[in-house]
């Protein structure tokens, strides 16, 4: 599966990539924000997106709904320390497959990617 981490934070993007199982390693594409997001999934390469909300040049909302406009085939998993009820709310309705509080543990990943039916 392909995977595209997005964080405009590079330190948060190689956490999530170390969260990430074994069996989702293999390709792994990285973006600092959702413009590369989007050109990485018009460009092929992401099946499975983990995606922050707070970003520089376009943030995880309007990259939400540009994939949800363009009916994208991908699920997003959003990863962020905005744990607000009214910003969970937001991204479920736009799309976004679960939510996950940062920092993320190795245990949260499985549970809802387990949860999702990506494992």
């Amino acid at each position: 599966m392909k995977v595209l981490i997005t964080d405009d934070s590079s330190l948060a993007r190689k956490l999530l990539l170390k969260a990430l199982p074994e069996s989702l390693t293999d390709e792994v594409s990285q973006a600092a924000n959702g413009e590369e997001a989007l050109a990485a999934y018009a460009a092929g390469q992401a099946e499975l997106i983990f995606l922050d909300l707070t970003m520089p040049v376009m943030d995880g909302f309007l990259t939400l709904e540009h994939l949800h406009k363009i009916e994208a085939n991908v699920v997003v998993i959003v990863v962020s320390a905005d744990i607000q009820p009214q910003a969970r709310e937001r991204v479920m309705a736009l799309g976004a497959a679960a939510f996950i509080k940062k920092p993320i543990s190795s245990e949260a990943m499985l549970a809802t990617l387990h949860a999702i039916g990506v494992l």
